[in-house]
Parts: structure tokens; C-alpha cells; sequence
């Protein structure tokens, strides 16, 4: 990952010429990601080129977020403190450019790395993913991370064997 950068969006980002082919992500780059930040709604953080700093490649968002214990697989919960909902870390969204096809992988190691560093200082004891359709919860899956039972949320994984995660992907 030494030629690319994964940085808070800021704005001397050209968020217009990102195009990961879902008109949704597209949009909420384009258009709604800068207000999110201002407006502490979420965190985004963007994958450039060291030599193109400008140009998107890929974005995720990350947030506070809580899981209801009672939703979790009993397997999970037997480590968690038991409280009725448990501090967690949103992935709200992870998108790649379509000219960049693995750059997925670096996005998700860099938020991966991101949660696992500030959980201990946050208490947040899960990272947990919005997956937005089967192809996106096997993407997540290959990294390790587990479905929910009876849960609207895809994927999760506990930080704390999560803290070694590397992504060995390039692009």
C-alpha cells in the first residue's frame, strides 16, 4: 500500500469522477459525504494515489454505533459484558472505483485497522458491517467476518482477534 493513502475526505478530493457502478455510493460521495463529516454523522475516509492525491479511488465510512446482546450468536456473547446493547464501530459503506477492482481489500484492511486502534480507547467491542447484498457479504466473509442471526446488519467480528488483521491484496 506504499503508492496509495487511505485519509479523511477533505475538500481538495474530486469526488465527481468516482464512479464504483452503484448510482447510490456514487451519489453519497458526490453529494452527501462532506455533510455527513460536518455534520459528525459519520467519518469518511478516502483511498488515493500518492501521485494523483486528488483523485478518489475508494471511500468508507465509519460511526458509533450499538448492537443489541440478544441478537448476537451465543458463541459471541460469552466474552461481551452483558449489557443490553454493546458499543460497536460502523462500516456504513465501503465502495471502489470500477478501474481499481482490488482496491476493496485496502479499504477494508485500512478500516479494519482504524476501529481495531481506537476500540480500546472508544470501548467499542465489535466492528460491525452494513453489507449491502450477498455479493458484498461474501467480500466480507473472506476477511473473516460473520453473519448475524436475525440481525439487519450483515457481518462482525470481535476486535480483539482482529488485532494482527493484514490484508495481503494489492492492487
Amino acid at each position: 500500500m506504499k503508492d496509495y493513502v487511505c485519509e479523511p475526505l477533505g475538500n481538495h478530493h474530486d469526488r465527481t469522477q468516482f464512479d464504483c457502478g452503484v448510482s447510490v455510493l456514487n451519489d453519497y460521495l458526490a453529494k452527501y459525504a462532506k455533510q455527513d463529516v460536518k455534520r459528525k454523522a459519520s467519518a469518511v475516509f478516502v483511498l488515493v494515489k500518492r501521485a494523483e492525491p486528488k483523485r478518489v479511488i475508494g471511500f468508507y465510512t465509519l460511526c458509533a454505533t450499538s448492537v443489541d446482546l440478544a441478537e448476537l450468536p451465543e458463541e459471541v456473547t460469552r466474552k461481551l459484558p452483558r449489557y443490553p446493547e454493546i458499543p460497536a464501530i460502523l462500516v456504513g459503506r465501503l465502495a471502489r472505483d470500477v478501474t481499481y477492482p482490488n482496491a476493496g481489500s485496502l479499504l477494508l484492511s485500512d478500516a479494519i485497522t482504524r476501529c481495531v486502534r481506537v476500540a480500546s480507547e472508544i470501548a467499542a467491542s465489535l466492528i460491525v458491517v452494513d453489507s449491502k447484498g450477498e455479493a458484498a457479504t461474501c467480500f466480507y466473509e473472506k476477511f473473516g467476518l460473520s453473519r448475524y442471526r436475525n440481525y439487519l446488519i450483515g457481518c462482525f467480528f470481535q476486535c480483539r482477534r482482529q488485532r494482527n488483521f493484514e490484508c495481503s491484496r494489492s492492487i
